[in-house]
């Protein structure tokens, strides 16, 4: 897809777009008092959800992490719906239970975020085995970080995964800080892709900051996973800009690799491959329009929703 159409980068532009809007947003709410507990914001880190989940059929299934509002907006969730949660209202997907962490929807095929680093990734392989146990078609994406893959959960998951030959793709979100421990500090090869061998499954590296070529190392994968071939890594490199969560200044993120990898943005990635397939500016234009538009509306509905009572909780709790 490296000759992707002009329809197809302007979707993935209104993607893109819409989880940097939403994700700004969210810090703004934040501050302002209206976002209580984590925030984890995936700034900088919005092409590998939108390569990723665009490659993907409607009944394919995600699982998600901790920082996990891109893969949720680019899966299909309403951002309304998704600000409603982090608001904790009832409103929200997980009727304001889950908050940031723990956003989840079946009727998308999203199996939910995770608190827990590597903690979906088990999930994954669950789900996994009930696809193929009734024979299905469908694939499951599980993401993951790079300082996840020092867990044992995330062995656990890609040894079991290769064994049984599920259908699963393993989407390494390497932004080369596990918190503040840069991943040179804890692994000893250039890629962490390379450790797919050892599972006995492919493994590729790509450049996450394109969604485009995101979107073509997909291919394979997919064909695969469908195939009966079973599991694949993929490790996206990016960078976060900032800290882990929002109230981490990310001091320890060098300012000369951070403006390089904000020089290599995303969306700016995205700009460029529009440019080049001839969209004019004023189409850019009318996508981040209606997509300031849909947020501000996300932000009107999330206020206005109202809350959960603590009536329900008791009862929720009772039974």
């Amino acid at each position: 897809m490296t000759a992707a159409s002009a329809e197809s980068l302007v979707a993935m532009y209104e993607t893109a777009a819409t989880i940097r809007r939403f994700e700004l947003s969210a810090i703004e709410q934040y501050r302002l008092g209206n976002i209580r507990g984590y925030l984890h914001p995936y700034l900088g880190e919005e092409g590998i959800a939108t390569g990723s989940i665009a490659a993907l059929q409607p009944d394919d299934y995600i699982v998600s992490t901790h920082r996990g509002h891109g893969h949720a907006i680019a899966k299909g969730h309403d951002p309304r719906r998704m600000m409603a949660e982090l608001f904790g209202k009832e409103t929200g997907y997980c009727r304001g239970r889950g908050g940031s962490m723990h956003v989840a929807s079946r009727s998308v095929h999203n199996l939910g975020a995770n608190g827990i680093v590597a903690g979906g990734l088990g999930i994954a392989d669950g789900a996994a085995l009930a696809i193929k146990q009734r024979a299905g078609s469908e694939v499951v994406v599980a993401f993951c970080s790079d300082g996840s893959s020092a867990n044992g959960m995330w062995h656990e998951s890609l040894n079991l995964a290769a064994i049984w030959d599920l259908p699963v793709i393993f989407v390494l979100e390497n932004n080369q800080y596990a918190v503040s421990t840069p991943i040179r500090d804890s692994a000893r090869i250039e890629h962490l892709s390379d450790r797919a061998a050892g599972y006995g499954m492919p493994g590729v590296t790509v450049d996450g900051n394109d969604p485009v070529l995101v979107h073509e190392a997909m291919q394979e994968p997919l064909r695969r996973a469908r195939a009966g071939e079973g599991p694949s890594l993929i490790e996206c490199m990016t960078f976060r800009h900032g800290g882990h969560h929002v109230n981490d200044p990310g001091t320890y993120l060098p300012a000369d690799e951070l403006e390089r990898w904000k020089a290599h943005d995303p969306l700016i990635v995205l700009r460029e491959r529009l440019a080049a397939a001839g969209v004019d500016d004023a189409a850019i234009a009318a996508v981040d329009e209606r997509v300031g538009r849909l947020i501000e509306e996300a932000v009107e509905f999330a206020t206005e929703s109202a809350s959960p009572s603590v009536e329900e909780f008791l009862i929720e709790v009772a039974s």
